[in-house]
C-alpha cells in the first residue's frame, strides 16, 4: 500500500484547557497499540490529570488537522529514568522528546514526520544542542521510523524488563 502524502498540521503549545483532549489522543494511540500488539508497557491509558500533569511539566505541543487534534509530543529538560546518559554523545542542553503520538485514523500519512521536524525546529530554538528519545526494542516501539527521520541509534539496555533502544540528533 503507498504512502499518502504528508497532511498539513498545525502546531501549538499545549495549555491546560487541551488536557482532556490530549489524554484521549494518548489512550487512543495506547489501545490501538495494545490491538495490533499485545499488552505492554504502551498499554497504559493517559488521565486527564495526567496529560494536565505533562503540560504543566514540559512543553506540549499539538498537532491540529482542521479541529481534529491528530497529534503531539513533549519536550522537556528533564532526563527520563529509563535513559542511559553514558550512551549519549556529551553536550550541554540536551532536550528529551517523550510521549509522542499520532491519532490512529492520521497514522501513515506523514504526520509523524511532520511532528519530528517541528520537535527539531523547537529544540534548536530552545536552545538545545541535541535531541535525545528512547522507544520500545519491540514491533510496537519506532526505531525504524526515528532512524528513517535523521535520528542516529546510540545504544540499547533493559530498564525494568523492557528492552529500549536510544536515538539522537546532535547539532
Amino acid at each position: 500500500m503507498a504512502r499518502k502524502s504528508p497532511v498539513a498540521l498545525r502546531f501549538e503549545k499545549a495549555s491546560p484547557v487541551d488536557a482532556r483532549g490530549l489524554a484521549e489522543l494518548r489512550t487512543a494511540v495506547a489501545v490501538d497499540l495494545t490491538a495490533r500488539w499485545g499488552k505492554g508497557h504502551w498499554s497504559f491509558k493517559t488521565s486527564e490529570k495526567g496529560a494536565l500533569l505533562s503540560i504543566r511539566s514540559s512543553h506540549v505541543t499539538l498537532g491540529w488537522h482542521g479541529e481534529d487534534l491528530a497529534a503531539s509530543f513533549s519536550l522537556t529538560t528533564k532526563k527520563p529514568w529509563a535513559i542511559d546518559k553514558s550512551c549519549f554523545t556529551p553536550c550541554d542542553q540536551p532536550l528529551y522528546l517523550v510521549s509522542v503520538a499520532v491519532a490512529p485514523r492520521f497514522q501513515g500519512q506523514g504526520m509523524g514526520a511532520l511532528c519530528l521536524a517541528e520537535a527539531e525546529r523547537v529544540a534548536r530554538a530552545w536552545p538545545a544542542d541535541a535531541l535525545r528519545l528512547d522507544t520500545y526494542d519491540s514491533d510496537a516501539g519506532a526505531a525504524r521510523f526515528y532512524a528513517c527521520g535523521g535520528l542516529r541509534e546510540v545504544g540499547r539496555a533493559v530498564y525494568r524488563g523492557t528492552p529500549l533502544r536510544y536515538f539522537e540528533k546532535v547539532w
